[in-house]
């Protein structure tokens, strides 16, 4: 049996600054020596210059880059996704991601790369969307709660520390039952999931931290994560 990784950032990674060590933590975690990554920018509608920053980023790191549009001519899913060895999803409009992946079929073939044990990650959009439920910016106006693909449990926030509006409104949804109890992470740090359960919290910036967020009563109780630095002490 395949043991199952998701790697939820955040944010950071190549998209957000030039510190390359949360995109290596995720290439580290295949064992492999040139792992085949392949980047999904669905929810910028495959912008050409984040597609573009994605392999100036990674055609420097020991992988073999490549990308799966949507929103040109489309390649075979499934033929393209379970021959990765990792799958990178990008930022943008979570809501719309979705709706495209689901109805392109892509939800259920990423959860049977999952179960092979290919390992799922991304920033912001692309941390949110493994759970059951997230905070998303997708529609103008107040911060809301979205369903999504459900492969880990309870909710996710993204940005947590530089996004005013995100730690509150997360609380406030969460100690209303508006979300399930979850999980947070502040600009680069990376939520790291192994068999369904959070293993580890890691980060490439000294401060940044996870952060566990429960209901209790009316209220939600927020407990920092420990988190382990990935530079040098």
């Amino acid at each position: 049996m395949h043991k199952t990784q998701i790697i939820a950032m955040g944010g950071g990674g190549f998209s957000m600054e030039e510190n390359p060590a949360l995109d290596l933590y995720v290439l580290a975690q295949t064992r492999k020596r040139t792992p085949a990554v392949c980047f999904l920018a669905t929810a910028s509608g495959d912008a050409d210059a984040y597609i573009e920053k994605f392999y100036a980023a990674f055609k420097s790191h020991p992988c073999r880059p490549t990308h799966l549009p949507l929103f040109r001519r489309t390649p075979d899913l499934k033929q393209v996704l379970l021959t990765q060895d990792v799958i990178y999803v990008g930022g943008g409009n979570t809501k719309s991601m979705l709706a495209v992946w689901r109805d392109w079929g892509l939800d259920a073939h990423l959860r049977q790369a999952w179960e092979r044990g290919i390992v799922l990650g991304g920033a912001s959009a692309g941390s949110i969307c493994w759970f059951e439920h997230g905070v998303t910016d997708s529609i103008v106006g107040p911060l809301t709660a979205l369903p999504c693909l459900g492969f880990l449990p309870g909710s996710n926030c993204p940005h947590y520390d530089s996004e005013p509006l995100r730690r509150p409104t997360f609380r406030k949804l969460v100690a209303g039952g508006m979300l399930p109890d979850g999980v947070a992470a502040d600009d680069g740090v990376a939520l790291h999931y192994i068999d369904g359960r959070l293993a580890r919290v890691v980060s490439n910036r000294p401060r940044a931290k996870g952060y566990r967020v429960t209901r209790a009563g009316k209220r939600a109780v927020e407990r920092r994560l420990a988190t382990r630095y990935l530079g040098k002490k």
